[in-house]
């Protein structure tokens, strides 16, 4: 497929896919007659395991030691399994530390909750008066 269709296909602008060939993120790709970029379609599960590390935060230098490990094929496996197993823990720990931030908003939107309630329950025998339906006490 033509750089575009990978693309499209990725969701990567055309500028991005290149930059990942230059850096090393993927593998160059096989020229068609033309000299145009030709990517077998196997590529996007390769781009899409790359967005999970982007998107888990894995910092790239970790995401360029995977890929040159991950070329370098048989003999590598050990490797690459403890520089995942590393990065899982930085996610556990975001997760946790985000898990605890949950917890403080979700106590503090409560807290706003129970006090527009309270509001809501003592205002209600003075617009009742207002409306003339109940007399004040």
């Amino acid at each position: 497929m033509k750089i575009g269709d990978l693309a499209k296909r990725s969701g990567l602008t055309a500028h991005t896919i290149r930059y990942y060939e230059r850096i090393g993120l993927l593998p160059y790709a096989d020229r068609n007659q033309s000299r145009h970029r030709d990517y077998d379609a196997s590529i996007l599960t390769w781009i899409e395991f790359l967005g999970r590390l982007k998107t888990t935060g894995m910092p790239i230098r970790d995401m360029l030691r995977y890929a040159a490990l991950r070329e370098a094929g048989a003999g590598t496996e050990a490797e690459r399994r403890a520089l995942l197993e590393q990065h899982r823990e930085r996610v556990r720990a975001q997760v946790d530390e985000l898990n605890a931030c949950l917890l403080v908003l979700d106590t503090k939107i409560d807290g706003y909750v129970e006090t527009e309630q309270r509001k809501s329950n003592d205002d209600a025998p003075v617009q009742n008066c207002i409306r003339g339906r109940r007399k004040p006490a």
